[in-house]
């Protein structure tokens, strides 16, 4: 998005921001209202038109298309809750109270009337059963096999972005703190939706969306599907992270939020960085590192068709300063703001909410020591990074009747700026006497704006639903001026020189930009029908379109003079103006037509699905789901009208999930379905790029073919107490050319790339409690106190493909599949919730990272202990809360090293250290406050 499009939308906020507080009557509240979802005991449906009044009053309500009510200006007290609805028993819930200026929640269900006599029986309850047995329906009955959080959990932990939250799910880790891994499958294996419509890929090397980029004050509520359904999108194995923000908030409010944060080993140390503008701070760079807009062409440079003049000013257009600069490493920074507003419109009380946020994140963290010794290479590196995330959320939504409009609109941006400077041997290049000094300054740049329209209706009588959804992305990731410089000496005491005199993309400057737009919609019809018993009839089609544009130039300057004293000048001075002007340096450019590539992809789908209510225990949700997915990406070097990738598949992907209610607290489920995971862009893409973090170039395949995987599930729950669970699950999944990243050796330089496997197949055991202590002792500290873990082991098989390339592994585990997984925490809340006290650690067993080749076997990643705490405290009414936190207090040592047969493996030169760093500790203190 440009850059004037972007302050266009944030000016239209600040104005909404001012509109909304203008219209508020967020101050000097004397009455209360309730509201909540009226649902169905037996299925959590929502029920449209029931009517909740308040006992012996006129006053009332009736759910709107959402199953939602609000009850209004009630002076504070307690009141009896009257609910009705055609076809159920009526429900009376005492002890609700009510307290001037907020708003007391309270979902409520109804079960099915068992006759047609006319005399009516009612259902008596208090507010604490109510609430309890509302959460019990909720948990138990969901479709498929899920597991979820919710936003107060969520605002219990010191999580500030998604990234972070997902790691307190049953099955889910985070890999590089961003990237999504359930049940041990990579982040290739899983998708993600917002607000309903798909979520694409962030990152310009690999299939995988950055959780970090949408702040965790956002989330309504994260829910993992881990088995499919066929309203759901078929490409997934692993899981399906849905993500829903905050649209019509329960009440107005206004919360101000503001942190600071200190890591052990960065800040107030001194942190090393290439020129650094005031925009930066901001998440945007203000045009200086960019190729000018009449810089030459791609052809001028490589036919030699400058003159000296126009290389010279070609080369001065560029931005040449490779000063280091060294400033001391502030505090992280956060800043929230984040505006509510619900209205009641006419004698209906139709409502219109709003809630519009704006957050700011900025940190400077250092890696003091990464070691990479391996094969030739025995390198120290310093890493210096600059992040800066800006978002904003503006959620729009209208219920009026039995309908409801929302558009939902999301625009994050993040801003990093890494500075690494390295030191050490190539044994390849310089002998074991030679040393380098290596400097990489790396700006990446990403962007994402998202809208999405949406609308819910009622037809009829029979409580039919219809669904309808347009949406929109543009996903932006751009590495403006990405240098790299060596300086090599061939011996102790001797000078270092700058390995300047040829270009290789080792020492290139890169230069490159990536677009993408995603356009889908779909549309739900949901219809009760008498079949098989109370079913519901579930239809649906849904459409994607993507279009993604990606060029890059490799541009560099070569030194082309005899005197050979000034390639010893320092970095600062290499590219100074006066040998620039003497015409020292001729302006190249590597040049390959793989380099620009387009691609477009559909992908229609159309759903059928019944969920049947059996009898009284039984419930099966089955159905089949189409999809129709056509790829076209073509290089420049490609003839117009054959695309270097091909992709046409139909595929059908039925479904079945069994649930079977063994008491009123216990379920057994069981359910089986096929899945597809399709080749992203980038894998099919063959563009070589080379990932200095790595010391590796990494290349997309063409012919890569998509992946078809059976799964298989099995689960016992049991829900002790509201808010508690107890389950088991089993699971096996079955790949046919299953997609994975592998070392491509052969040569004499590294390649990345990725494959087909010939089989494969993963099996597993999660096991999940959340239970409060009280069982322990009665006492209120017990009470008080809930534990929670989750614990996973999962084992997986792949056997290489028979492509005629002789590898050292036949078969291996599954990359990214780790062999177990835990999850754990503990809270207690003392001084009527005053004060929280939350402590969460997180293990995964050894995993491997890249497949193995012919020269070195598979890269794995060592398992880390990862321990957080939070420590909360409400103050002024419990309108603001000051909070301390903690993440990843043991900072253990991220390790990626070379393995073969569960030993290290060394084929040649210095060591297995593929990889070896940590980021530091993490400590913050942050305040919020509700107006």
């Amino acid at each position: 998005m440009k850059l004037i499009h972007v302050k266009k939308l944030l000016s239209a906020i600040i104005v909404l921001f001012v509109f909304t507080l203008t219209a508020s009557n967020l101050f000097a509240q004397t009455t209360g209202r309730i509201s909540g979802k009226v649902i169905d005991q037996k299925t959590s449906e929502t029920l449209i038109g029931a009517t909740v009044n308040i006992e012996g009053t006129t006053k009332g309500s009736a759910t709107d298309v959402e199953g939602h009510y609000a009850l209004s200006g009630l002076q504070p007290g307690k009141y009896t809750i009257l609910v009705r609805y055609m076809g159920y028993q009526s429900k009376t819930i005492s002890d609700v109270e009510v307290k001037a200026g907020a708003t007391t929640p309270l979902d409520i269900t109804l079960g099915q009337s068992e006759s047609k006599a006319l005399s009516e029986v009612v259902i008596k309850a208090t507010y604490r059963q109510e609430s309890v047995g509302a959460l019990y329906a909720i948990q138990k009955n969901s479709v498929s096999i899920s597991d979820g959080i919710s936003s107060e959990l969520i605002r219990r932990s010191p999580d500030r972005n998604t990234s972070d939250v997902l790691k307190r799910v049953s099955g889910a880790t985070i890999q590089d703190n961003k990237f999504v891994v359930v049940r041990g499958l990579s982040d290739r294996y899983n998708t993600a939706s917002l607000d309903g419509s798909p979520l694409p890929s962030t990152e310009p090397n690999r299939k995988a969306f950055s959780f970090d980029i949408v702040p965790s004050n956002l989330i309504d509520n994260i829910i993992i599907s881990k088995t499919a359904t066929p309203d759901l999108s078929g490409d997934f194995a692993g899981g399906n992270v849905q993500i829903l923000t905050k649209d019509i908030p329960e009440q107005n409010f206004v919360t101000v939020g503001i942190g600071y944060s200190y890591n052990n080993q960065s800040t107030f140390k001194d942190f090393k960085s290439g020129y650094r503008n005031a925009s930066d701070y901001f998440g945007f760079d203000d045009g200086t590192r960019k190729l000018v807009s009449n810089f030459p062409t791609t052809t001028q440079i490589v036919n030699r068709q400058l003159t000296p003049t126009q290389t010279i000013q070609s080369i001065r257009s560029l931005n040449n300063d490779f000063n280091v600069y060294n400033n001391k490493a502030l505090p992280g920074q956060n800043y929230q703001l984040t505006i509510g507003n619900v209205k009641e419109i006419g004698a209906n009380k139709n409502r219109f909410g709003t809630t519009i946020a704006l957050t700011y994140r900025n940190s400077q963290t250092i890696a003091p020591d990464q070691i990479q010794r391996f094969s030739d290479f025995d390198y120290v590196s310093s890493i210096n990074k600059f992040s800066t995330n800006v978002g904003a959320l503006a959620n729009f939504a209208y219920s009026f009747g039995k309908n409801k409009i929302t558009l939902k609109n999301l625009y994050n941006r993040v801003f990093d700026d890494q500075f690494t400077y390295r030191t050490g041997k190539n044994l390849g290049t310089g002998g074991e006497t030679g040393d380098n000094r290596y400097y990489a300054y790396d700006l990446l740049e990403k962007g994402l704006f998202k809208t999405n329209l949406e609308g819910e209706h009622q037809i009829g009588e029979k409580n039919s639903k219809l669904k309808w959804n347009l949406g929109y992305s543009n996903v932006t990731n751009d590495q403006p001026d990405q240098r790299k410089v060596n300086y090599r000496s061939s011996a102790p005491g001797q000078p270092y020189i700058a390995q300047v005199t040829g270009l290789q993309k080792e020492n290139a400057r890169l230069f490159s930009h990536l677009n993408e737009n995603i356009y889908s919609g779909k549309v739900d019809y949901n219809l009760p029908v008498d079949f098989l018993g109370k079913s519901n009839l579930k239809v649906g089609v849904s459409s994607q379109y993507r279009q993604r544009d990606f060029a890059a130039r490799f541009l560099g300057l070569v030194y082309n003079n005899a005197d050979q004293s000034n390639l010893e000048r320092p970095i600062s001075t290499l590219f100074g103006p006066n040998i620039i002007n003497a015409g020292y340096y001729n302006l190249d450019e590597l040049s390959n037509p793989t380099d620009t590539y387009n691609a477009k992809s559909y992908t229609n789908a159309g759903y059928a699905m019944l969920d049947s209510k059996l009898n009284e225990k039984l419930r099966i949700v089955y159905g089949l789901r189409v999809e129709k997915f056509d790829l076209n990406l073509r290089t420049a070097e490609t003839n117009q009208t054959q695309p270097r990738s091909k992709l046409d598949n139909l595929d059908f992907l039925p479904s079945v999930n069994l649930t079977y209610a063994l008491t009123q607290k216990a379920n057994f489920r069981a359910s089986y379905s096929r899945t597809v995971a399709r080749p992203e862009f980038r894998e099919l893409a063959n563009f070589a790029y080379y990932d200095y973090e790595l010391l590796a170039t990494v290349q997309g395949e063409p012919t890569l073919k998509r992946t078809t995987i059976d799964n298989a599930d099995l689960r016992y729950e049991f829900y002790p107490a509201a808010g508690q669970i107890f389950s088991v699950s089993a699971f096996y999944k079955k790949f046919a050319n299953a997609i994975e990243p592998i070392i491509d050796d052969r040569n004499s330089s590294t390649t990345i790339s990725y494959f087909n496997s010939k089989s494969a197949y993963v099996y597993g055991f999660e096991l999940e409690a959340r239970k409060s202590l009280d069982f322990i002792d009665e006492s209120k500290f017990f009470k008080n106190t809930t534990a929670y873990a989750n614990f996973s082991i999962n084992r997986s098989k792949v056997t290489n493909p028979d492509d005629g390339i002789v590898r050292l592994e036949k078969s291996r585990p599954l990359v990214g599949q780790s062999p177990y997984v835990i999850n754990a925490g503990l809270t207690h809340t003392e001084m009527d919730n005053k004060l929280s006290l939350n402590i969460l650690f997180n293990r995964l067993g050894k995993r491997i990272f890249y497949a193995g080749g012919s020269t070195y076997p598979s890269v794995w990643e060592s398992p880390r202990n990862v321990l957080d705490f939070q420590v909360g405290y409400k103050v002024i009414k419990n309108r603001g809360e000051i909070k301390l936190s903690g993440s990843d207090i043991l900072n253990q040592k991220y390790n990626f090293t070379y393995e073969l047969d569960g030993k290290p493996y060394v084929p040649s030169g210095l060591g297995n250290i593929f990889r070896n760093y940590n980021w530091g500790a993490n400590y913050s203190l942050s305040f919020n406050y509700s107006f």
